[in-house]
């Protein structure tokens, strides 16, 4: 049920019903994008005089002292000669360029702390530097193999990435750098646009020429009923970023579209407004658009066969990206953000396993999460009273589905108090969350960052005392602006009063007599919706941009990371409930670069069509791209009621994602998956009890994901790099370095799917262990309603636990089964990693992490298959720097009674001989008639050391 005022709040909502292209700008009703674009428009059209008016002061110190790992340097324009910037080119370790130019002594000074919320500290800087001055340009070669340079044009001011001679990347090729310097009303007189005879509009005005005749959005700008006040001026920042060499650029999420980015503009363009980065709230999105979504991440790849490199542009501001896709196989990007400096991290590669692990040096990576959040969530807005969710569990456990997580939407909360319960609904919620909590299960709750101004409110109360909400324009009180609760305020989480107040919230206990979250334990999930920040009656759903945020910053400048705080605090806060503290888990709904080290995020509100289903996937590959590997998308859609057909498909897709909540709107049908009929409901069990299985393979590929940064989620071209068929294909996808490969069915009325295959390998069907041999690049697999299409790499060995427990936690003591599926060299490998799966333990070494190898000979005499296989497995943490390792850790004892119960060995070729335990113990077996060898309990532990011998011969 809803209440009166959530039904008046949804009346007002302009996008409760449909996407409505009017609630958001295009870039042409954006001042800054508008002269950003124009100024890309006057440059293409008279190419042969247009030139960039940036020139820079030469770094000749540099010829004296060549071993340094960069200079500072001033920098000139042509067009404003008064005005003066400066540029820092610094090299750092992994070859990582950052590039930084700024206004200097300007009448303002321009937001530069992007990049401190993104990175994990101040990057180091390489000892491997030689650099020398070339008439007008400065050189630098570095890397281990000296096959690194970096060229620094002065004179117009230009930076070029090589490798082996190669071009990479380029800035401001096209000339399109262009800061706009602060100043006044006063000294900004409308420009003339006046061209003499047989003069150029250069000569005459070269200011006009470049900034073109009119002030366009200076100082104030209107869309729909708002106007956006600009106290500072126009302060945007335009840049052109080339890959001459790469013809595949990915990653800036969150859009919907595909994950190799389509162009925005030239001649084959598919959308005619460039990609936005400004985190909004957007009900029903399209599902191919380049429409801003809940997130940014400035971070973009670009990839060839013979290399990837990739750029993260800090800047937190709004920003538009035009891509085009020229005809020789390079890509042109032009950015245009409208404020903050000039901060681009240049990431050479050469691969895109070393571009990963080089922003994740920057930003971090993901956490480990807690296990239990891995396995599958169920959500509903909302889910009405303690007794529904006893009831929920009840069937899940009557039916026998498996379930980790029940998700409580806004409705719990008293007026949509977060932290106060409505106990006319939910009287006891700490005893209801016990009682989920006893057969190992979790709640997950939602905290939404606006406040309901009401003193009787103790959160906003507190907040409101502390000073510490965000203030209008004025920089005087409190912003009021409109959400679930109606009037409302947000607190100012880049005010540092605020982290303490915030951690102290989630307390379940009451500490120095200020208020916390009482009723509640300290076991429960959170999550950060509408941290865009929606605000119902603002701007394109939002914070006005002239909102002041601590330290006098315009909310225009902090946007994209605005929401970003909101849920690391959060995640701060959670994981500060406990000492020693448990690992806690955070959904948000928006983020920003740097945001993986704080949780997971799902895709918003997505609508129940099949092209919603498609387009997920691609946005949780995008994701994995842009460092955020913890992703998923709603199952069966947020709004609409999906036909069983389509909902049987969607749990197949969210069991096949990092994150796996079903969820829905409150105006849908109940769709837990027992309440469908036969025999989609049985379907449904099959697909949770899969996920459930294959858990250690989810939680090995998350604990590589932590340490790589390479995402759980594998596109094509990150696995094969080298094969350009692959560089487009979005809709199949590897799970870690595990083998596993699978295309979740997306359209409706499919009976079969074709998959791409990248090499001369032998796949084995997971499910039927049938082996197949690509034929021309493609295996074509049924997939019926009742099938998947997955298979396993040959080469792979998988590890699972095939017994059904209604949660996970359940299966710590759960045997393991292997599918060790044979190359065609008759070799395999794979590895499980376990922990407690709730602690940091595991940086104490308080691990499991076993490496499982197949290694054959062959047989005696020509043309002899596999004569002898030897199956084994190896402790991985002993010769790896984890903690304080000890191969008999407390958690290792906890768990020293688990066993493998069976061995599948596919791909042998004919019957063995004999099977023995390595010391000469003889086991049960038996060999199938699809050529499949079930090794049946062969008694040993998965904390041990063992080998099994199969003799065919």
């Amino acid at each position: 049920m809803r209440s009166p005022g959530t039904l008046l709040l949804l009346l007002l909502l302009p996008t409760a019903l449909a996407f409505k292209p009017s609630d958001f700008k295009t870039c042409s009703q954006s001042g800054f994008c508008r002269r950003g674009r124009a100024l890309a428009a006057r440059a293409q059209e008279s190419p042969s005089s247009w030139h960039s008016p940036y020139s820079i002061e030469p770094p000749e110190f540099l010829a004296l002292a060549p071993r340094q790992q960069g200079f500072t340097t001033s920098v000139y324009s042509s067009i404003h000669p008064n005005v003066k910037f400066v540029l820092d080119v610094i090299i750092h370790e992994e070859g990582i360029v950052r590039v930084r130019m700024d206004e200097e002594d300007g009448l303002r000074k321009r937001y530069n702390e992007a990049a401190q919320w993104a990175l994990i500290g101040e990057p180091k800087l390489s000892d491997d530097v030689l650099w020398t001055i070339d008439g007008e340009k400065a050189k630098a070669v570095y890397g281990p193999k000296k096959d690194m340079k970096l060229v620094v044009d002065f004179n117009p001011l230009k930076i070029t990435l090589f490798r082996h001679g190669k071009e990479q990347v380029v800035l401001n090729g096209r000339g399109l750098l262009h800061m706009e310097h602060f100043r006044t009303k006063e000294d900004s007189k409308p420009l003339e646009h006046i061209e003499g005879e047989g003069q150029s509009v250069l000569q005459v005005n070269p200011a006009a020429w470049f900034e073109g005749d009119t002030q366009d959005a200076f100082w104030d700008e209107t869309f729909s009923t708002w106007t956006d006040t600009k106290p500072k001026g126009p302060e945007s920042l335009s840049l052109d970023i080339t890959f001459p060499n790469h013809a595949h650029v990915y990653g800036i999420p969150q859009h919907a579209t595909n994950l190799s980015l389509p162009s925005t503009t030239g001649p084959i363009a598919r959308h005619t407004d460039p990609f936005r980065l400004y985190n909004a709230d957007v009900f029903e999105y399209l599902s191919d658009s380049p429409t801003s979504l809940y997130g940014s991440i400035p971070l973009m790849h670009a990839h060839s066969a013979n290399s990837t490199v990739a750029v993260f542009n800090a800047l937190a501001s709004e920003t538009w990206i035009d891509i085009a896709h020229v005809e020789k196989g390079g890509v042109e990007t032009h950015w245009i953000s409208e404020s903050g400096i000039l901060d681009v991290f240049l990431l050479p590669g050469p691969t895109p396993t070393d571009v990963f692990a080089q922003y994740a040096h920057l930003t971090g990576t993901a956490p480990l999460p807690a296990h239990w959040s891995i396995g599958y969530h169920q959500c509903r807005w909302n889910y009405v009273s303690s007794d529904d969710i006893r009831g929920v569990q009840n069937r899940f456990d009557e039916e026998d589905f498996p379930v980790d997580v029940f998700w409580l939407d806004i409705e719990y909360a008293e007026d949509h108090r977060y932290f106060m319960w409505n106990k006319k609904t939910f009287p006891d919620p700490v005893e209801m969350t016990r009682d989920v909590e006893a057969v190992g299960r979790k709640m997950v709750v939602i905290v939404d960052p606006h406040l309901k101004r009401a003193n009787d409110y103790p959160v906003y109360k507190r907040a409101s005392e502390l000073g510490v909400l965000v203030k209008p324009k004025s920089g005087e009180g409190e912003y009021e602006g409109w959400c679930w609760p109606g009037s409302s305020s947000w607190i100012d989480f880049f005010h540092p009063a605020s982290w303490d107040f915030w951690i102290s919230l989630f307390k379940t206990k009451t500490i120095d007599g200020q208020w916390s979250w009482t009723e509640s334990t300290d076991n429960v999930g959170i999550w950060n919706d509408m941290n865009e920040p929606s605000v119902f009656n603002g701007p394109e759903i939002t914070m006005p941009k002239d909102n002041v945020h601590y330290g006098g910053w315009e909310h225009r400048d902090v946007h994209n990371i605005n929401g970003m705080l909101f849920a690391n605090l959060t995640f701060q806060a959670a994981e500060a409930r406990t000492d020693p503290p448990r690992r806690p888990f955070v959904l948000t709904r928006a983020f920003y670069a740097g945001s993986q080290r704080f949780g997971a995020m799902w895709t918003g509100d997505n609508l129940g069509t099949w092209e919603h289903m498609a387009v997920g996937i691609k946005m949780v590959l995008a994701n994995g791209v842009g460092g955020m590997p913890f992703a998923g998308s709603d199952v069966g859609g947020f709004f609409g009621n999906p036909e069983p057909e389509m909902l049987v498909r969607w749990y197949v897709v969210g069991a096949f994602s990092p994150f796996f909540r079903a969820h829905a709107h409150i105006d849908t049908k109940r769709r837990e998956p027992y309440l469908l009929e036969e025999p989609y409901k049985s379907l449904v069990r099959d697909i949770l009890r899969l996920r459930y299985s294959m858990l250690p393979v989810w939680y090995t590929a998350f604990r590589e994901t932590s340490e790589s940064g390479v995402p759980i989620l594998r596109p094509q071209y990150v696995m094969f790099p080298e094969d350009e068929a692959g560089f487009g294909i979005d809709d199949q996808y590897y799970i870690g370095s595990s083998g596993l490969l699978v295309k979740p069915v997306t359209q409706k009325g499919v009976m079969e799917v074709s998959m791409y295959i990248a090499e001369d390998q032998v796949y084995y069907d997971y499910f039927t262990n049938h082996a197949h041999r690509p034929q021309n690049r493609h295996i074509t697999l049924p997939a019926n309603l009742d099938q998947i299409p997955l298979l396993i790499r040959g080469g792979s060995i998988i590890p699972t636990r095939e017994r059904p427990r209604r949660s996970s936690p359940l299966m710590k003591h759960d045997p393991f089964t292997l599918r060790i599926a044979l190359d065609t060299s008759g070799n395999a490998r794979g590895e499980v990693y376990l922990d407690d799966g709730e602690t940091y333990g595991y940086g104490r070494g308080h691990v499991v992490w076993r490496g499982f190898g197949a290694e054959s000979t062959k047989g005696k005499g020509k043309g002899q298959g596999i004569g002898m296989v030897r199956i084994s497995s190896v402790d991985l943490a002993a010769s790896t720097e984890v903690g304080a390792y000890d191969p008999m850790n407390e958690f290792a004892r906890s768990v020293g009674d688990v066993r493998v119960e069976k061995l599948v060995v596919l791909g042998l070729g004919k019957k063995p001989l004999s099977v023995v335990l390595d010391g000469g113990r003889e086991l049960e077996w038996e060999f199938t008639s699809e050529g499949v060898l079930v090794i049946k309990d062969p008694a040993v532990r998965v904390v041990d050391d063992w080998a099994v011998v199969v003799q065919s011969e």
